[in-house]
């Protein structure tokens, strides 16, 4: 008992927070849950970014959809990657049961079901408001770091998007910007070179292939108009409750390249959009990015490196990332210091790599006098997890096993039916899912091959009208020699000789 008193003082001294917070569960102790020892992460601090980690099945989708709700109850608006198809949910409330009942009676807070705003987003074709950015705003540098160019090819991007701007020659989507990659070595190779230098063909066809590799994950439909404004993503529904915005992303869990494409668009777009915040009480946005190991599967190390430098420096404009993946090692080192919140869910040991990992994450956490932290990680049940957050002055908390509390809303997916009803009120769709294609690089390059090519064949018949008429006036001035062997009076000559002859 004194040991349980002593833990509870523990959690209670830990977590204690003047400020707002979220509430994540209660501690627990030799496997047993200590009512009211709440774990609960102060707002001010959730901007400094996190992890949720665990193996299959221990419960970090859950965990993620449990902050969403709760940051959305105060008034924080929420991204989701949606890339298993399992949040829509969020819409519709928990059915209740009586397990999760008994849950919040160990915990000692009440379980309230409900719904959440919910606004749904799309990548693909699938149903859902459509997030498009135009190349332009995707930029030089993002675009070569996208690609995974050299330094030449990424100075051959820079003078293309140079000549756009120079030349007013709008870069919307794929085809804009590979049109004019062909007329700098086609058609305006001479233009080209006069004002930029010469351009490689063999640098630009390898600059072709690799954008064609991206229109092959789907990249086409990303890139275009009407593009995402970000503002949107931070609206706040008529009962002062924040958006939760998930981006369904099933059909592309084999496209790591259009998913890192889009994540650094879209973090590139909200750093350069959103304002200083300096040390607020509070974040403006939340992104939870599941199945992380998506980011940096095949990511080189120019775009690691930009990812990096974005979770340094996002957080100042209120902006908390977080990262859902199955093993801490999954994300790179220099990403995973940056992280404040830690939710570690069980791991499992089936091999002598398992063990390792194991101690591995053992390491990233404060050693706690209540638990040996390599044996917990091992042992915790579904709906349970080790956590580690900063406390309102960037402290670390205690290490504390947490019995999780329970999503307030469906832990399922959305019906059509429901998914039909969500869309319905949607007021982004009209907003977006627009088809707009207005003459831009493509269209204006084309129409001024087309011009040159009708000057080219005038002035084509113009030489070769000039070579017939220059020709006709040679075949009326007729050679000496012929004229004289062609005049009658020589012809009569030659005549009377020959009767001669005859005769």
């Amino acid at each position: 008992m004194e040991g349980k008193e002593k833990f509870f003082e523990h959690i209670e001294k830990g977590y204690t927070t003047k400020g707002d917070f979220i509430t994540m569960g209660a501690g627990i102790l030799n496997g047993e849950t200590v009512t009211n020892a709440l774990v609960k992460i102060p707002l001010k601090t959730l901007n400094r970014h996190g992890l949720i980690a665990g193996a299959t099945g221990t419960g970090k989708t859950k965990t993620l959809q449990v902050i969403a709700e709760n940051l959305s109850d105060k008034g924080i608006p929420v991204l989701l990657m949606d890339l298993k198809g399992d949040l829509s949910g969020i819409a519709q409330p928990s059915p209740g049961h009586p397990k999760i009942d008994e849950r919040h009676e160990k915990i000692g807070i009440p379980f309230n079901a409900t719904a959440f705003p919910v606004e749904i987003l799309s990548l693909s074709e699938q149903n859902g408001v459509r997030l498009r950015a135009t190349v332009s705003e995707f930029g030089p540098v993002l675009l070569s770091r996208i690609l995974d160019l050299t330094v030449t090819q990424e100075g051959i991007v820079a003078v293309v998007f140079k000549y756009c701007d120079d030349n007013k020659l709008p870069l919307l989507d794929l085809k804009d910007f590979k049109k004019v990659l062909q007329y700098a070595t086609g058609e305006g190779k001479k233009e080209f070179q006069e004002s930029y230098g010469r351009i490689s063909t063999s640098s630009t066809g390898t600059i072709l292939r690799k954008i064609i590799e991206l229109e092959q994950q789907g990249a086409d439909l990303f890139f275009g108009e009407k593009s995402f404004e970000v503002d949107d993503l931070v609206r706040i529904d008529e009962n002062g409750r924040g958006f939760i915005n998930i981006i369904r992303l099933t059909d592309i869990q084999d496209k790591p390249k259009l998913f890192s494409t889009f994540m650094l668009s879209l973090l590139a777009e909200i750093y350069s959009t959103f304002p200083e915040q300096g040390d607020s009480d509070r974040p403006e946005l939340i992104l939870f990015i599941d199945e992380a190991h998506l980011i940096f599967k095949e990511a080189s190390k120019a775009l690691l490196d930009q990812i990096e430098s974005i979770v340094k420096l996002i957080r100042s404009k209120g902006i908390g990332l977080y990262f859902v993946t199955q093993n801490p090692t999954d994300v790179p080192d220099a990403v995973l210091s940056q992280l404040g919140l830690k939710v570690q869910h069980a791991l499992r040991a089936f091999t002598a790599k398992d063990r390792k990992a194991i101690k591995l994450t053992a390491e990233n956490y404060p050693d706690s006098e209540f638990y040996d932290t390599k044996e917990v990680l091992t042992s915790l049940g579904i709906g349970e997890a080790l956590i580690s957050a900063l406390d309102e002055k960037g402290r670390p908390t205690p290490l504390a096993a947490t019995m999780l509390r329970a999503p307030m809303s469906r832990m399922d997916v959305l019906t059509n039916t429901e998914l039909k009803d969500v869309l319905g009120k949607s007021k982004l769709i009209k907003k977006y899912n627009e088809d707009i294609d207005r003459e831009s690089a493509y269209e204006i390059l084309n129409e001024k091959i087309e011009v040159a090519e009708k000057e080219a064949e005038k002035e084509k018949e113009k030489k070769a009208t000039s070579r017939r008429s220059t020709s006709a006036r040679k075949s009326t001035r007729m050679n000496p020699v012929v004229k004289v062997l062609t005049s009658a009076t020589f012809i009569r000559g030659v005549l009377g000789v020959l009767k001669k002859v005859i005769r």
